[in-house]
């Protein structure tokens, strides 16, 4: 079948160029239908590209919007991120609202245990050095007789080894021993069960221990009792020279 040509065909008809530039009603028609389905088309994607662009900027003023907020917020320490409008907490807010009261609590809990701690160590110490002091006294007899002893050297060599041990034991616990002759007298240390005057000595001191004393760090368990020497006063003075010069003239 030879191939079909529109102007061979046009050709032959008798208004051709008419037809040439006008095609027949019924592909007017055609065309007109072609037309009015291609406008419709055209007009719907003209109106969602107007929705999308309406849609774009209204997306776009959003986000401005969102912007402006989040710049407010940065400016006011993200109120806006940890509270509703309706001024209740967002979940970020009421996260950080419990983390501070969780660190505040354990702050306050983490105080009390130190102070806890530190009065337990005090009580510790206290109950320790009663503890001492009880065994102390209860031994302070035994000492003395010891220290006698020690005194009017009754002592051999095996008894003074012991007694050396016993009083290495009170000095590792703290316990210190004090009362010598010649040593300073002090009142809130040193019991004194005798006072005599002399005319040689210048200040108040020791002159003989009766027995020793023993304190665990400032704290006196016993004050030692001694014998106390003082310088006479110028009207003892007085009295014993009258008294040697009234014994002088009876004698004759």
């Amino acid at each position: 079948m030879p191939d079909f040509n529109k102007d061979d065909y046009l050709a032959g008809m008798s208004d051709a160029d008419k037809l040439a530039h006008n095609p027949p009603a019924g592909a007017d028609s055609d065309a007109g239908k072609a037309d009015a389905a291609a406008k419709p088309a055209a007009d719907t994607k003209a109106d969602a590209a107007t929705a999308a662009k309406a849609a774009g900027a209204a997306p776009a003023a959003d986000g401005a919007t969102d912007g402006d907020k989040a710049q407010a917020a940065g400016k006011d320490g993200t109120a806006d991120a940890e509270s509703n409008a309706d001024g209740s907490l967002t979940p970020l807010g009421q996260a950080k609202k419990e983390a501070a009261d969780y660190l505040e609590a354990l702050q306050r809990e983490r105080a009390e245990f130190i102070n806890y701690r530190n009065r337990m160590s005090k009580e510790l110490d206290r109950n320790r050095q009663h503890g001492i002091t009880d065994v102390l006294t209860a031994l302070l007899p035994a000492l003395d007789d010891i220290d006698r002893i020690r005194e009017h050297d009754g002592m051999d060599d095996s008894f003074k080894a012991v007694a050396a041990k016993i009083d290495k034991a009170f000095a590792k616990f703290g316990v210190e021993k004090f009362g010598e002759k010649g040593e300073p007298f002090d009142p809130t240390k040193h019991e004194a069960v005798l006072h005599r005057q002399d005319a040689s000595a210048t200040t108040e001191s020791v002159d003989a221990v009766v027995e020793a004393g023993y304190k665990i760090g400032d704290r006196v368990i016993r004050a030692a009792r001694v014998v106390v020497v003082a310088p006479a006063d110028d009207a003892t003075a007085a009295d014993n020279a009258g008294n040697g010069n009234a014994d002088t003239n009876t004698d004759k």
